[in-house]
C-alpha cells in the first residue's frame, strides 16, 4: 500500500504533467486526460479543480476541451534531494573535468543558484553527499583553455542549434600544417577528453569530425544559414565511424580481473572480445587516437 506521502507525491507530480500537458496541446477533454494519466475522469476533474484553486487560468472550449491561457507562467520549480544531487553532480562534472573556464565558471553559477533555493534539510544531504564522492582522481588534468579558446564551445554551439556555418583555421596534426575550412556543424560530441565538432566540410565536401582544441581561430557567420541533411543523424553517423579510414584497429590483451575493470573504459564499441587459452581475455576495437588508449593504458 502506498503511504500519504507517496500519494500525495504522485498527485503533484501528476499535476505538475497536466499543466505542462495543457500548455502544449490545447482542447484536451476529460476522457483524454484520463486516458493519458491512465486514472479515471472523476479523478482528473478533482486534478482540474485543484489546479483551478491554484490559480491556474483553465478554460473550457465549445469543442470540449481543456487548455491554459497563453502566457502563464509554472511558479519555481521544486526539486527533490535526488533530483537536486543529479543536477549538482552534472555541474560538478563541469566544474572539474572541463578545459573552459566559461563553462567553469557558468556551472559554478548554476550551482549556487540551485542551492540557494533548497530547503535546509536538501541542502544538508547534498553537502554530505559531496564531501564523500570524487570524480575520478585518476583523471589526466584537463588543460587550461587558452585566452583564444575560451568562449569557443558556446559560440560552435549557438551555431549547431541556429544553423550558422562557420570559418576556421583548423590545424591537421597528421600533415602539421593550418588550413582554412568553412563548415556546416552539425552537432558537438564530447568524448573522455576532449569535444569535438561534428560538420560538413566544405572544402572536402563530406561531412568530418573536428576536435575544438585544435581549432586555432574561428568566425560564426551569423547572417548566413545552411540546411541540414535531412537524412543525417548525429548518433547513427557516430555508430558508422568505426569503419571510418582515419580509426586503427586496436587489439589489447587483459587478465581477467583486469578486464573487469578495463571494460568500462575502453573508449569505443567493442569489435570482437575473445577469451585466450590461458584465461586471459583479448578484445579488439576502432578507435583513432593512439595518444589517448596510451595515456588510458
Amino acid at each position: 500500500m502506498p503511504t500519504n506521502k507517496e500519494r500525495t507525491l504522485n498527485r503533484t507530480e501528476r499535476l505538475f504533467a497536466e499543466v505542462l500537458l495543457l500548455q502544449n496541446r490545447s482542447d484536451m477533454s476529460a476522457r483524454d486526460l484520463a486516458e493519458h494519466f491512465d486514472v479515471s475522469r472523476r479523478t482528473i476533474f478533482r486534478d482540474l479543480r485543484a489546479l483551478g484553486e491554484a490559480e491556474v487560468p483553465l478554460t473550457y472550449s465549445e469543442g470540449g476541451g481543456y487548455k491554459i491561457l497563453d502566457g502563464y507562467q509554472l511558479p519555481p520549480l521544486m526539486l527533490s534531494a535526488r533530483e537536486a544531487a543529479t543536477l549538482l553532480m552534472g555541474t560538478e562534472f563541469v566544474m572539474k573535468l572541463q578545459p573552459e573556464q566559461s563553462l567553469r565558471k557558468d556551472a559554478d553559477e548554476v550551482a549556487l543558484k540551485i542551492r540557494q533555493v533548497l530547503p535546509e534539510q536538501v541542502r544538508e544531504f547534498i553537502d554530505a553527499l559531496n564531501e564523500r564522492t570524487v570524480l575520478d582522481p585518476y583523471w589526466l588534468h584537463a588543460l587550461q583553455a587558452s585566452d583564444e579558446e575560451e568562449g569557443r564551445w558556446y559560440n560552435i554551439s549557438r551555431a549547431v542549434a541556429e544553423q550558422h556555418p562557420i570559418e576556421m583555421s583548423y590545424y591537421v596534426a597528421s600533415r602539421d600544417e593550418v588550413t582554412e575550412r568553412k563548415v556546416d556543424p552539425l552537432g558537438l560530441v564530447y568524448y573522455t577528453d576532449h569535444w569535438n565538432l561534428i560538420a560538413f566540410d566544405h572544402l572536402r565536401e563530406a561531412i568530418r569530425n573536428f576536435r575544438l582544441d585544435r581549432i586555432e581561430e574561428m568566425s560564426v557567420m551569423g547572417l548566413e544559414w545552411f540546411e541540414a541533411p535531412e537524412d543525417f543523424d548525429l548518433q547513427e553517423y557516430l555508430d558508422e565511424r568505426e569503419d571510418s579510414p582515419s580509426n586503427r584497429r586496436i587489439r589489447l590483451r587483459f587478465t581477467a580481473r583486469e578486464y573487469q575493470w578495463a571494460r568500462r573504459g575502453i573508449p569505443a564499441q567493442i569489435e570482437e572480445e575473445r577469451e585466450t587459452d590461458d584465461g586471459d581475455v583479448e578484445v579488439t576495437f576502432y578507435f583513432e587516437n593512439l595518444d589517448y588508449v596510451a595515456q588510458w593504458l
